[in-house]
Order: structure tokens, then sequence, then C-alpha cells
């Protein structure tokens, strides 16, 4: 009756914390606004929103085009998802959108399934974040090892770049899967590049790298962008032979906001046939939507921790989750892309000088109003410059020096599960890179914490007692869980000639199941063998442990004692008796 008692209680704390989580909805704007909030933090906003609109405007336009979708479904993920993720989340000047990070997950998709299946993606990897923040797993995404997200990343940024070929040499290729494929269309197509588009390219990428050191205060992709544009369009008209391929020459932009429409009613794959809604089909987008779940929080958190760093603040990793699990829920029925918190326009809202969530509220506002006015303008984007752009941007996520750096200075290990992630990322997919990136994290930590668990024979360990004559004490030291409990309790000699054997588990802080039955067993081939057991300074978690797997005191075969100076005396009591 006791282990249903406390059953009954774990399960009703476990739904309590569930029931709360919802309450932490909306964390960052509640504590900002019980701060105070002004007329000048409203000013201050209003003008960090503008500022990230401008950025964020023409970014999301070139990674939904990269991610094999028209262009105003990035913008309505940075409207419909931005507006949701910042009033809910738990940060304050987080800002979300489409990321670079899951382009190589959705351009596949947009290739097998269409928009639809892109859309539904988001929906299920939204649902799944959800279940995460629920989950309380917040706090847990801060422990996948940095050579895992590094070789995610890192892969990522190249696949981006490599990707941009086609736009950059003006090429019009056939859709490919793979990267390999991909490349051999671009070398076939080799002779039809057109000089014009990449003079475009290099011009913004020029300018992408040198505006921010002239002009901080200017947006560096406005000025690349409006630039490459104006002198595109006067080449095209004033020079002969030059032609300059557009946004509106692939795309046509609506001048509409993002209207409600069920995911699965969008546009099927491309060659005809429509998209059929059926069982396989959700199977085959589950993985890419538990991949797009698991970078999209990875992102996010990491985000929210820098921003935390730089403004001194704290966020709640559950609510962000959860918030952001919403936001990817709700934007496929407004034709919204995948969205998680963008680094680099988190950045420039912080630059921009946030102070609240209503800054990233305002940043969707203004990318809606753009939508509203400026879509036919929108069009003359050539899409070499959109091209240009990811590219600088695929070079700020891959932090080459930085790889570089790791390469040379982490433990072999390390390495391998870089090279490891960053290969699959490029040669395969994302959803086969997530996969193995967290069951490497898995194994790495086992291996490192079976490493730290070591057990070894006590020669004195009292100042007031000599171990006598057929007596062992063995001291366990480290975490007793499944990586390394069978290891640590195979190293207990047992000798015939020890009459008690004393366990000192003072360095024991965890026990797992695992660990509780090769504790079993060890206690158990100790008894057939008519040895006694004494254990000695177990800590509260092991020992509650312990009584609830009925492991008790039992005359002439199992004892306990608080320290081992008493399970000396213990045995000796013990020896002379016998």
């Amino acid at each position: 009756m006791r282990y249903v008692d406390e059953l009954t209680e774990a399960l009703r704390a476990q739904l309590a914390a569930v029931r709360g989580l919802p309450d932490q909805l909306g964390y960052g704007l509640r504590q900002r606004l019980r701060e105070g909030y002004g007329t000048a933090d409203l000013r201050a906003d209003l003008l960090a929103g503008v500022v990230v609109g401008v950025v964020a405007l023409p970014l999301s336009m070139a990674l939904a085009v990269a991610a094999g979708v028209p262009p105003q479904h990035g913008l309505y993920a940075a409207v419909v998802a931005g507006l949701i993720a910042a009033l809910l989340g738990g940060t304050r000047v987080q800002v979300t959108g489409p990321t670079a990070t899951f382009v190589v997950i959705l351009l596949p998709i947009a290739h097998a399934h269409g928009l639809a299946g892109v859309l539904l993606t988001g929906l299920l990897a939204g649902a799944i974040l959800v279940v995460m923040g629920l989950a309380h797993v917040g706090r847990l995404m801060t422990f996948i090892p940095h050579p895992v997200t590094t070789g995610f990343t890192s892969g990522v940024a190249l696949l981006i770049a490599l990707l941009q070929l086609g736009d950059v040499l003006g090429l019009r290729l056939p859709s490919t899967e793979g990267i390999g494929r991909y490349l051999l269309a671009v070398w076939e197509a080799r002779a039809q590049v057109n000089p014009a588009d990449v003079a475009v390219a290099a011009l913004t990428v020029g300018a992408l790298v040198l505006v921010p050191r002239w002009l901080r205060a200017v947006p560096a992709p406005l000025v690349a962008l409006l630039g490459a544009a104006v002198l595109a369009a006067l080449a095209t008209r004033f020079v002969d032979g030059v032609t300059v391929t557009t946004l509106g020459d692939r795309f046509s932009l609506p001048q509409t906001p993002p209207l409600p429409q069920a995911p699965w009613a969008a546009a099927g794959p491309p060659g005809g046939g429509g998209f059929v809604l059926d069982w396989d089909v959700l199977q085959a987008l589950l993985g890419p939507a538990f991949a797009v779940a698991m970078l999209g929080a990875i992102e996010t958190l990491t985000s929210a921790t820098i921003a935390d760093g730089v403004q001194g603040t704290r966020h709640d990793p559950d609510a962000e989750l959860v918030a952001l699990g919403l936001a990817n829920v709700v934007a496929p029925w407004f034709g919204g892309i995948a969205a998680s918190g963008a680094l680099a326009r988190t950045a420039t809202n912080l630059r921009a000088g946030a102070r609240s969530p209503l800054a990233a509220a305002f940043h969707a506002v203004f990318v809606l109003a753009c939508i509203l006015a400026l879509a036919p303008l929108v069009e003359y984007l050539p899409m070499a410059a959109l091209a240009g752009l990811l590219i600088v941007v695929a070079y700020q996520m891959a932090e080459p020096r930085h790889v570089v750096r790791l390469l040379r200075i982490a433990p072999r290990s390390d390495v391998m599960v870089l090279l490891t992630c960053l290969s699959l990322t490029v040669l395969f997919d994302m959803a086969l890179a997530v996969s193995v990136g967290v069951v490497l994290a898995a194994l790495l930590f086992m291996r490192r914490m079976a490493v730290l668990t070591k057990v070894s024979v006590v020669a004195d360990p009292s100042e007031n007692y000599e171990v006598p004559g057929g007596v062992k004490v063995y001291e366990i030291a480290g975490p007793l869980f499944f990586g390394a409990a069978k290891t640590a309790m195979d190293a207990l000699a047992t000798g015939a000639s020890y009459g008690t054997v004393i366990l000192s588990m003072r360095h024991v802080p965890v026990m797992d199941a695992t660990g509780l039955v090769a504790l079993e067993s060890l206690l158990d081939r100790l008894r057939r063998t008519r040895r006694k057991v004494i254990i000695a300074a177990l800590q509260p978690e092991p020992a509650e442990m312990l009584a609830r797997a009925g492991i008790r005191r039992t005359p002439g075969e199992l004892a306990f004692a608080p320290d081992v100076d008493t399970a000396l005396s213990m045995a000796i009591v013990h020896a002379a008796r016998g």
C-alpha cells in the first residue's frame, strides 16, 4: 500500500507541474512589465522592432526560397510565429523566425511532398516541442555535448553555402535530391553561367562584409540588397545583353496578409498531383519533424542563454519551448514554415536597444506591413543577392575559426563526434544526423561517467581501527548508473578468504535501476558464499532506493552502518561471535 501512495503522490506532483507550466507562458513579457514599462521603453522597442524587421524581411524570403518554397511563406512564419513566440515565450529579447538550420531538412521534403509537406513538418515539430516543454526537457538540452551541436551547425552551414551555387551562377537547375546530384547538375550546366548574376552575388557579399565596418547604425542587409537591386535594374536597362534573375522571375509575391488554410490543403509536390495525407506520409515526415524540433530547441535555448549573458537576465527554458511549439503549430495554418529563435536577429534586437518582448512583436508587425505595402517592389530583388546573403549567413553560422580550434585542441573522441555529425549532415540528411548525434551524446556521457565511477580497496580506512583479518573494505566512488554499474560491481574481488565485506558508498550520490540490479546481484552472490556484507555511509537517494527495493538488514547476512568506522566495529563483533 505504501508503494501505491508514493506512486500516487509522484503522479500528483507531475500533474501539478504540467498544469503550472501554462502559467509560465509569457514569462519574459510579464517579468519585464512588473519591473515597469514606460513611454521611453515603448519607443525603444518600436525602433528595435523596425531595425530587426529590416533584417528579417530579406532573410525570411531567402530562407524560404532556399527551403524550396515561395518566399511569402518565410515572411508568414516571421509574422505569425514571431508574434506568438514573442508574447508567450520565456525570454525578453528573443526574435523568432525562419532560420538557416532548417533549410537542409525542409528542402528534400519540398521536393518530395511540396509545400503541404513542409508546412505539416513544421506543425508536427511544433507538437513535439510542446511535449518537450511540458515534460520539462528545456534544461536537459544544455547537456548535449558541444561537438555534436558544432558538427550539426557546421554541416548545415556548408550545405547552405553549396546549395546557393545555382542562384549565384544564374543557373536554372532541375529539382534534385542529395548534395551530390545537385553539384553534378551545377557542373553539367556550367556553360550557362550568367556573369551578371555572379557579379551581383559578389557585390552583395562584399557589401555585407564591409558595410558593418563603416555604417554600424544601418543594417547591412538593407544596404547590400537595396544596392544590388538598384545596380541590377540599371545594368539590365542600360547595358545591352545583361540580364539578372530576380525574385519576380521565379515567384509572384502576393500583397495579402497570411490567411488561414489547412496545411495539407497547400500545394503538393512539383510535377503535378495533389498532396495526399495518409499514415505513410505522416511516418515519412515524423523523422524530419523530430530533427526540426531538436535543432529548433537547441538553437532557441542557445540564443536565449547568450542573450541572458548580455543582459544579465534569466529565461524560462520550458516556457520558451512550449511557446515555440505553439508558434510552430499555429504558423502552418497561415502558410508559415518552421521557425525557431534566431541568434543573429536576437543580437540585432539587443544592439538596437530592445527592452522587452514587445520589440520582437513589433518586428512581426513591421514585416506584415511590408508584405501589404511593398510586395511589388520586393520582386525586383535579384536571386543572386539573396544567395549572397545566405552565403554570408552560412559563414557566420559555421564559425570556421572556432571549428578549426576545436579540431586542434579537443580530445580525439570529441573530434570524431564532430566530424561524424558534420559528415552525416552533408552526405545524408539531418534526420539521420540528429538521431546519430543524440545517440553519440548519450554514449559520450555514459563513457565519461563510467570512467568516473571506480572501486578501490581501502587498506586502512580509519585512524581508530585497522582492518582486521577476514575483513575487506571496498570504496565505490561515483554515480552507480547503467553506464558504470556492471563494471564497478565486477571489480569487487570476493575471494573466499574474506568472511565480511564492507562496501563504503559515501561517494555514490545517485543510483539508477541498473545500478540497483547490479548491487542486488552482488549481494546475492555474497550471500550464497556465506559472507556477511555491511553497507556503510549510504547517501539519502541510494538509501531511499534500497528501501523501496526491499533491501533491508538481515541478521548474519546484511547490515548497514552510518560510516566505515562503525562498519569495522560491527565486523569485529561479528568475527568474535563467529
